[in-house]
């Protein structure tokens, strides 16, 4: 330990988990508990936190995303199965290998009916964003949806989407993302912490996990910035479509 202003400070690299920092070594075992403490109702809460709009946003994916049979989607942090059910939908002829570090995510995801109709397309893998575990140049297309703000080290996991990706890959990233109109950010903001952390207690009983979740959101880059990370990663062609005014944002990027 050292003293900065005298106060004791942790020789080891610091993040954010939310507003609080954190050692880095410690931040994936925090978000391991969120998820695993939320697991049974994170379908239930995405649908009432957004008004069922988080359906919307993913079908916007797939419609930017256009599966097409033969393809192999690697979707990572997609424990429930939302985005890989959706792809298998438009593709029937698709293959798609969930990843989640999170195994009661997978859980949850596995007993969905949607798993069993298509469980012979389906791969279910607990794997680290930053570490994933499959070869290079292993999947045509990448998606993480909600996912990549909870990462301890967002360009480690970038660079994990171009190495497993072919050549001609495609990644696509939903999160959520800044609204460019500050009276309605600031109108976000307040539903944000005064209703979402509440709403997590009552369905839940976890109102710490909402809480952190809110403040995640406004921890990660904007737009632009997060952009700019995808290009320092190698992608071409990235480009980004905010959904309802910013309050999400669709990122994709090429690998040529």
């Amino acid at each position: 330990m050292k003293q900065v202003n005298g106060k004791r400070m942790s020789d080891k690299k610091q993040t954010h988990f939310g507003f609080q920092t954190v050692d880095e070594d410690a931040k994936a075992g925090m978000v391991h508990g969120v998820f695993s403490s939320v697991a049974s109702r994170y379908d239930l809460m995405n649908d009432l936190m957004s008004a069922g709009i988080h359906r919307v946003w993913k079908n916007a994916m797939m419609d930017w995303l256009a599966p097409r049979d033969g393809q192999h989607l690697l979707d990572v942090a997609g424990g429930t199965g939302d985005v890989a059910f959706r792809f298998l939908d438009r593709a029937p002829g698709g293959r798609v290998t969930v990843c989640d570090m999170t195994e009661s995510m997978l859980v949850e995801g596995r007993k969905r009916a949607d798993a069993v109709e298509k469980g012979d397309r389906l791969a279910w893998v607990t794997g680290d964003a930053m570490a994933l575990p499959f070869a290079d140049n292993s999947f045509d297309r990448y998606t993480i949806s909600f996912g990549i703000r909870n990462v301890t080290r967002i360009p480690d996991a970038l660079a994990e989407a171009y190495r497993v990706l072919r050549p001609g890959g495609r990644l696509m990233v939903l999160e959520f993302s800044q609204i460019p109109v500050p009276a309605m950010q600031w109108a976000y903001d307040r539903y944000s912490f005064n209703v979402i952390p509440a709403m997590g207690q009552a369905v839940t009983g976890d109102r710490d996990s909402y809480q952190y979740l809110v403040e995640s959101i406004r921890k990660f880059p904007d737009q632009d910035s997060f952009a700019d990370m995808i290009r320092a990663a190698g992608f071409d062609r990235v480009q980004y479509r905010n959904l309802s005014m910013g309050i999400a944002a669709l990122h994709s990027g090429w690998k040529l």
